[in-house]
């Protein structure tokens, strides 16, 4: 039996995680501003510990993850799932929007982390789940700020890969693309107060389709949940659902030995091997984009 720590476990992506877990027979942190929530969502359960958390608050993290280790005696399995997303052009966003969205988005995630990272390093065990985005390596008009968020993401996850795997800890980014879950509501997309009219044709039109393709994206997450629950440990990046791995082969050299099939379409990246160079410039041809691929499964 496992023991899952969950950020953002309350509703969306985040409860189906718990969800399956629960029902693998595995023990399940679920954590959330409002603990409450978490057990309506998922019911009263024996190998289930609802805990009050703001990721942006430290010491909430601290007192969690103390809580955790207390009920369970370990932590197996880390989900950096809270966050949220702005929408609107970058002119558009305040200075604090963009602080908030990245409290919670970036340092948030680091803080659950730090937390988790040393009960982790002493059993040299462990798995961490960093919820990224298709928009963590592809952004859009719009959707600027919030990508900007998921491509630090995806950086942090990218040099965890490196630092933990020797201390048999392995560290996976998921990339979603459209799925069936919260994030287009208003309780977790938010549009930037300020609206520039010169951007009705670009950033304006990304606001109009986050209202009407709400719950009506193709992704099934139930089954994203339940692919998660059963992910190889040496997988380094998934990218999840058909659109994200149309987007993952566009950016990226095309590979099929190196993609696997998950269900509804979705698919999964990984490879045997990492890339190794021992040259003082990084190899960035490996992987398609600008950054070091040092410790990246493509």
């Amino acid at each position: 039996m496992r023991t899952w720590f969950i950020t953002g476990a309350s509703r969306g992506l985040g409860a189906l995680i718990a969800k399956a877990a629960l029902d693998a027979g595995d023990a399940v942190v679920a954590t959330a501003r409002n603990p409450d929530a978490v057990t309506q969502a998922l019911g009263s359960r024996d190998n289930l510990l609802a805990l009050k958390l703001d990721v942006t608050d430290q010491s909430q993290a601290n007192d969690a993850v103390a809580a955790a280790v207390k009920r369970f005696g370990r932590i197996d399995v880390l989900v950096n799932n809270a966050g949220f997303g702005v929408v609107g052009a970058v002119e558009e966003a305040s200075a604090e929007e963009i602080a908030r969205v990245y409290a919670t988005n970036v340092f948030g995630l680091l803080g659950v982390t730090r937390a988790v990272l040393p009960h982790m390093r002493r059993e040299r065990s462990g798995r961490v789940f960093n919820i990224s985005s298709i928009g963590g390596y592809q952004s859009r008009a719009g959707f600027g700020i919030y990508c900007s968020t998921k491509f630090a993401v995806e950086a942090i996850s990218e040099a965890m890969h490196g630092e933990l795997a020797p201390l048999g800890i392995h560290v996976t980014v998921v990339e979603p693309g459209a799925f069936r879950t919260d994030f287009l509501d208003g309780s977790s997309l938010a549009p930037h107060a300020q609206r520039i009219a010169d951007y009705d044709q670009t950033s304006g039109r990304t606001r109009d389709w986050s209202t009407d393709n709400n719950h009506a994206q193709q992704g099934n997450p139930e089954k994203l949940a339940e692919a998660m629950v059963r992910w190889p440990a040496r997988a380094s990046r998934q990218c999840a659902s058909s659109s994200a791995a149309t987007a993952c082969r566009g950016s990226r050299p095309r590979t099929p030995s190196s993609w696997a099939s998950l269900p509804n379409g979705a698919t999964s990246r990984s490879a045997p091997t990492i890339r190794r160079t021992n040259s003082p410039t990084p190899d960035r041809s490996a992987c398609g984009r600008s950054s070091p691929v040092r410790g990246r499964i493509c």
